[in-house]
């Protein structure tokens, strides 16, 4: 039995909760993950895993095993990407998340740039608004704008997205344009809230330095930036919303912007990590250029308009 395999085998088992969700996301077939949970029982003398027919979860020898099996497995990646050669290329499956929006209009467009770079790291990526669990879904790193709300991973900020308030030119005809903040009780605002926090958004403004949020009548809520963004289009009210996401929109006049001389803060765009993750060089080099990217003036331009 190969000791370390199966301690990933069983942390991966642990993190997803189940044999098959292991399986698939090591690439093993279900019957070899069964087989060698069997065989560290047995080796250790003890069970580690709670099975039903539901779920499986650990025992408290497997809580305490998974701990150390994390923290051990984690100093062999460290271990190995020290003392691996400077000429040796990263490789291996890296797992990220990242929102749809941003990874369709700014991250794929350049992504074979990354690839070319390192073509041994196999790519999976994810996109979605949705808060990830890195660890339970076995990812390596999610790049997300806004507040940090996880203080147990590492934050990389990549750069600063600048904001706008817009709104369909048939609401304007409806509405009236709004010119000063006083103007915003007669209008209608698109909230848009968290799907797995349920935290809602309004509009907010920067004021003398002052970040400051005012009330409006909420015309709907969604959960999702691209239908954010189409119930904007479609006349429900003010959004606000990354440049870089509506420059299409706005060079098509679908939508325009207003109240340009009281802009929405600018929203910070970091890469998340666990802390376990920090020294890995597939999650390192990809990190490293994505700084690289958003630091070129051309796409500065495109982030922030």
């Amino acid at each position: 039995m190969d000791r370390f395999n199966a301690m990933r085998v069983f942390t991966r088992i642990v993190e997803l909760g189940g044999f098959t969700r292991a399986a698939d996301s090591l690439h093993m077939p279900k019957a070899s993950v069964t087989i060698l949970i069997k065989q560290l029982e047995a080796h250790l003398g003890v069970q580690l895993l709670h099975r039903t027919t539901r779920q499986v979860s650990p025992t408290l020898d497997g809580q305490a095993y998974y701990q150390r099996c994390v923290n051990l497995l984690a100093d062999l990646d460290d271990t190995e990407a020290a003392f691996s050669s400077v000429s040796s290329a990263p490789q291996g499956v890296l797992r990220i998340d990242m929102p749809v929006g941003f990874g369709r209009l700014i991250v794929m467009p350049a992504l074979q740039e990354f690839s070319q770079r390192y073509p041994l790291i196999e790519l999976e990526i994810g996109m979605s608004d949705r808060s990830v669990d890195l660890i339970r879904e076995g990812v390596d790193c999610v790049i997300r704008a806004g507040v940090l709300l996880d203080a147990s991973l590492v934050a990389r900020p990549l750069t600063r997205l600048t904001q706008i308030t817009c709104a369909s030119d048939g609401y304007l005809q409806r509405y009236g344009t709004p010119v000063t903040l006083e103007d915003l009780p007669q209008h209608r605002v698109i909230e848009y809230f968290s799907a797995s926090t349920n935290k809602r958004y309004g509009l907010e403004f920067m004021i003398d330095g002052q970040e400051r949020e005012i009330l409006m009548p909420r015309a709907l809520s969604i959960n999702n930036s691209d239908g954010y963004l189409a119930a904007c289009e479609a006349g429900y009210g003010l959004a606000q919303t990354p440049t870089y996401h509506v420059v299409e929109q706005l060079r098509s006049g679908s939508l325009r912007e207003v109240l340009s001389d009281f802009r929405p803060p600018a929203m910070p765009l970091m890469a998340l990590y666990p802390p376990h993750r920090q020294l890995s060089r597939r999650v390192r080099v990809f990190v490293d250029w994505l700084v690289e990217l958003f630091a070129r003036e051309e796409f500065q331009r495109r982030l922030n308009g």
